[in-house]
């Protein structure tokens, strides 16, 4: 019951820097999943398993959910959070034995602002009007690049020409499908329910089985909690608030391979994207072969 935006967003960021070195790459070659670590993202969106148990609390009375099973449950929450027109995202998960922690905005309207830290290292993406500028720190960029097999001659080439700015990538430009995904609100709630990669529902077929936990309080808000045990020792709990909508609050999963947390918070609030300044900026499409943009 969650996007996949986790590998996404590193796999982009890694074909990102081997486009500044070898220029742009046919979309085969940056289309493919990158290697350990891999990170938001995507995108999340990767299964993101999702965020720390709720706190003990009173139900309110009368309990919305009267009379509906966990599955039932499970379901209006799936609907309401997919009928969101903006989200915010915040947490850890584990991917590739990687922790990886994002906090990202995004709406229905593919406009997103946020970050994500990944072994030391920290990067800021935002997207406005189709386009997405992307900042990373140096550790940020040696692990994307690393994770790329690229030499560490090219890896000090490249951090040379992106230190300190802001890479702006137009469609159609290495890594930019990628990372508009990350940003594209429709596509990670799409998740929520479906497999798109085997074209079935193994998510809704996740949430069957479902058992009612004790309900608890997320960031004060009463919630129902979800619970649902695998083979294996892993366990999914997730948070629905109580009072308004049913929206999806709180995930988390432990146990398994891909551990971690995420609270879904800010419902249909706007998302403030700003475009950062341009002496601050570099196009893609200018990072050629090592040379100065």
């Amino acid at each position: 019951m969650a996007p996949h935006s986790d590998r996404k967003l590193l796999a982009a960021a890694a074909v990102v820097c081997a486009a500044v070195v070898a220029g742009p790459a046919p979309a085969a070659a940056w289309a493919a999943p990158a290697g350990p670590p891999a990170g938001v993202g995507q995108a999340a969106p990767a299964a993101m398993a999702v965020a720390a148990h709720a706190s003990a609390a009173v139900a309110p009375s009368p309990d919305p959910f009267a009379g509906l099973s966990a599955d039932e449950i499970g379901d209006k929450a799936v609907t309401a959070t997919r009928s969101a027109t903006s989200l915010r995202m915040t947490g850890r998960i584990v991917t590739d034995g990687q922790p990886l922690d994002i906090d990202f905005a995004v709406n229905d309207r593919s406009e997103c602002t946020g970050l994500m830290k990944i072994k030391g290292g920290t990067a800021e993406l935002r997207r406005l009007d189709a386009i997405t500028y992307m900042k990373g720190d140096e550790a940020f960029w040696r692990t994307s690049m690393t994770s790329q097999g690229m030499s560490e001659a090219q890896i000090d080439t490249t951090i040379e020409l992106v230190k300190g700015r802001w890479l702006k990538i137009a469609p159609g430009q290495p890594g930019s499908g990628d990372l508009g995904g990350v940003c594209d609100l429709k596509e990670l709630l799409a998740d929520l329910d479906k497999d798109k990669d085997k074209d079935k529902d193994k998510d809704k077929a996740e949430r069957e089985g479902l058992t009612r936990g004790p309900d608890a309080e997320v960031d004060g808000i009463p919630v129902a909690t979800l619970v649902k045990k695998k083979d294996g020792g892993e366990t999914t709990t997730v948070s629905v608030a109580q009072e308004g909508k049913p929206y999806i609050l709180k995930m988390v999963k432990t146990g398994g391979d891909e551990p971690g947390s995420m609270t879904l918070s800010d419902y249909d609030k706007p998302v403030d994207v700003v475009v950062p300044p341009a002496d601050e900026t570099v196009d893609l499409s200018k990072l050629q072969r090592g040379t100065p943009a």
